[in-house]
């Protein structure tokens, strides 16, 4: 860009800046005081010898004015120093739409109980498929996936890799793990391990399962306190319909919900569980923000530049004829 230019003078042009920092134009008060000052110092200090002649010629009252070139550069210098101080931009604001994710630990019972059929084709397959099409619903989420029976195990960190997770889910059975029991004390501290040092504002942990807790070193009232300190909501459901031969027993899973700030849900079919996870995909749902984007062009170096020229062709004409002015 062209500096070497008058145009960077014009109203036109100094109106469109934004100052970053405008605070230096109160140096412009400085400089009749500064003037001042040094024309008291000098008059106290030099004697005048006055001279009284009756026909100047027009050549020498030219040269007379033109020993003011010296102050007249040297002011020019000092405004626009300040000028660059002040720090001219010129500013383009713009909008954009980011995405606030949720991180989110998913964790599935994989015991042998979840291949009962009261779901289609059985409960561990259904909750598979609904966990699919779950994952596909998200944007700008990390979700980590656990499974757990007697034991856990954590199939993915958090992670926006989708497809991977789909895979995650396809691989899932009953011979992952092969300590029996139902561990969700255990499956609910794997899911904060996932969580509590991510640095989002909605974190979540997905419980399927369709027992109460029977094993593990973790007791889940010790687990949803460490949930609940991490900032961690806790969705459960207990998957599987009630029978003669097994009553699904909820205690648990309705116990870490209420506790931590989330919601307990009963899935007794396939559609059941579709609905539920609908329902915390609008509970928990990605927010979308408008976040400001500014576009900031410097062009102080203009008036820097234009500075530095003024102070040499002050700094110039000092050292000439004209340089007596400063002596006077």
């Amino acid at each position: 860009m062209i500096w070497f230019s008058l145009k960077w003078f014009s109203t036109s042009a100094l109106n469109k800046f934004e100052w970053a920092n405008p605070y230096f134009f109160w140096l412009f008060l400085l400089i009749p005081i500064l003037f001042f000052l040094k024309w008291v110092f000098k008059s106290q200090r030099k004697q005048t010898l006055v001279l009284s002649v009756s026909n100047l010629s027009i050549q020498a009252s030219l040269f007379v004015w033109l020993r003011y070139f010296v102050p007249f550069f040297y002011i020019l210098g000092i405004v626009c120093l300040i000028l660059a101080l002040a720090r001219p931009q010129l500013v383009n604001s713009d909008k954009e739409k980011y995405a606030e994710g949720i991180d989110i630990a998913l964790a599935i019972d994989i015991s042998d109980s979840m291949l009962a059929k009261d779901l289609q084709p059985n409960r561990l397959e259904a909750a598979k498929n609904i966990g699919k099409g779950f994952v596909e619903g998200r944007v700008n989420d990390r979700i980590a996936l656990v499974a757990f029976a007697g034991e856990t195990t954590t199939l993915s960190p958090l992670t926006t890799d989708y497809d991977l997770l789909k895979e995650y889910l396809n691989s899932l059975n009953t011979s992952l793990i092969k300590t029996s029991g139902t561990a969700i004390g255990m499956a609910l501290s794997s899911c904060i391990n996932k969580l509590r040092d991510v640095p989002s504002k909605s974190k979540i942990a997905i419980i399927i399962s369709d027992g109460d807790n029977t094993t593990g070193a973790i007791a889940p009232e010790t687990a949803i306190e460490l949930a609940k300190t991490f900032g961690i909501r806790v969705y459960t459901i207990a998957i599987g319909k009630n029978s003669a031969e097994e009553v699904i027993d909820e205690k648990t899973l309705k116990m870490l919900a209420e506790k931590a700030d989330g919601q307990f849900f009963r899935a007794t079919d396939n559609n059941a569980l579709i609905k539920i996870f609908s329902k915390i995909n609008l509970l928990e749902k990605t927010k979308f923000k408008d976040q400001n984007i500014k576009d900031v062009s410097d062009y102080y170096y203009i008036y820097l530049n234009w500075s530095i020229l003024f102070f040499l062709i002050s700094l110039f004409l000092k050292f000439t004829f004209l340089g007596n002015i400063l002596e006077d």
